[in-house]
């Protein structure tokens, strides 16, 4: 059955101890204002860039490196974990409702349903 899915989201996963630096600097670097989730005090966004792409801070727990991550959104989660393990990539961790995976050389992502709404529309692609 076909799907569709792409590269929505590149988040900031940073630790307590580097969260409110981190922030701001990535605020000044873009010239965004980090807008806070109001449901979440671990989340905020820089905002949409180039064909809709988010990007967003996120606190993470202790211990975790600061690290970028990207999350693939997709309108079936587990068509396109199937096929980006065709690719090569593999599962870390069931998320309940999204997958946490790696590349071929190890980098984090994840796969997600729909975030973006009108601009996953516009820029997703269609798998067979």
């Amino acid at each position: 059955m076909p799907h569709r899915s792409r590269l929505a989201v590149l988040l900031l996963d940073l630790p307590p101890a580097h969260h409110a630096a981190g922030t701001a600097f990535w605020a000044g670097a873009t010239g965004r204002t980090a807008a806070p989730d109001p449901a979440d005090d671990d989340w905020a966004s820089l905002g949409s860039f180039a064909g809709g792409f988010h990007l967003e801070v996120q606190r993470t727990g202790e211990g975790t490196p600061p690290r970028w991550h990207v999350d693939v959104e997709t309108d079936d989660v587990p068509a396109e974990v199937a096929r980006l393990e065709a690719l090569g990539a593999r599962r870390l961790a069931d998320m309940g409702s999204f997958w946490q995976m790696t590349d071929p050389a190890g980098l984090v992502f994840c796969v997600v349903g729909v975030q973006t709404g009108e601009a996953f529309d516009r820029y997703a692609v269609s798998w067979p």
